[in-house]
């Protein structure tokens, strides 16, 4: 049967999305152990008392304690209240003894001191002079109290500067120095294995015909330099192209390397194993 216009129709509850229902009977599910859900704490279980601790102030010695009580009760550090510092002191103390009695050890110093100044100020005073000069038992400590804090807060100024390898890195960044390009030198195997090659190639075109011939190792230097004039880089094996045969090309070799004695002259290779290069020397203008 319809419902008639006038009839409320019961809105159907929505169903929890599945995610939201695991996660509603994950919370009410205290703890978990071995996987398995753990609804009530065991009967005997033990929870040591000093399982948990909790160190509200890191004192970096008995002088730091001793600055910390001050100022944090806003004292007088040049008329300290002997009486309330040091039971605050003592109270401390106590609590370290029972923890670490070999770091007690360095507090309880500092506490035996105070107890002293204490004691000194109670002793009546001297007075057989109008003029005479009554020392302060607290002259020494407010001292070195002083001393401590302007080296601690140089020491935490000192610590907020930027540090390197803390707070930034240095770049490093490779510049080159000059444009001139720096060739890498000939090794000597290098140079033997060029000159064998072209005493090779030299042998092919020798005439067994016996004669005398006058040779000029000055002549071959003049027409190394006159051949590299009109060009920049030589390569070596080209620069013995028609010089005939083995006594001239030997003179010729002779020649150059006379000429990168007097350092007219460079032999410059790339890389290694790549041709090698006969060139002017460089000079700067």
């Amino acid at each position: 049967m319809a419902p008639d216009e006038g009839t409320a129709v019961a809105a159907l509850p929505e169903t929890p999305p599945p995610a939201e229902v695991a996660a509603a009977e994950s919370a009410a599910i205290p703890a978990r152990l071995y996987g398995e859900p753990m609804l009530r704490m065991p009967s005997d279980l033990y929870i040591p008392p000093d399982a948990l601790e909790i160190f509200l102030d890191a004192f970096e010695g008995p002088l730091d304690l001793l600055l910390y009580l001050i100022r944090k009760q806003n004292f007088n550090i040049l008329d300290i209240p002997m009486a309330q510092v040091t039971l605050q002191y003592l109270k401390y103390v106590e609590q370290i003894r029972l923890h670490n009695l070999e770091l007690a050890a360095e507090y309880l110093l500092m506490a035996a001191m105070l107890i002293e100044i204490k004691s000194r100020m109670l002793l009546p005073q001297r007075t057989s002079g109008p003029e005479l000069e009554v020392d302060d038992p607290r002259a020494e400590l407010v001292r070195r109290l002083l001393e401590y804090e302007q080296i601690k807060v140089a020491a935490r100024d000192i610590n907020a500067l930027p540090q390197l390898e803390r707070d930034f890195v240095r770049p490093e960044l490779y510049i080159e120095q000059s444009n001139i390009p720096v060739f890498p030198a000939v090794d000597a195997s290098d140079l033997q294995r060029a000159w064998l090659d072209v005493l090779k190639r030299a042998t092919l075109v020798q005439h067994h015909r016996i004669s005398r011939q006058e040779l000029s190792v000055r002549e071959h230097m003049t027409a190394i330099l006159r051949r590299l004039q009109s060009t920049r880089f030589v390569e070596f094996a080209d620069l013995f192209e028609g010089q005939g045969g083995v006594p001239i090309v030997v003179v010729h070799f002779v020649a150059m390397l006379e000429l990168a004695k007097e350092t007219l002259i460079e032999i410059t290779q790339a890389e290694p194993f790549a041709p090698i290069y006969v060139r002017l020397a460089y000079s700067p203008v």
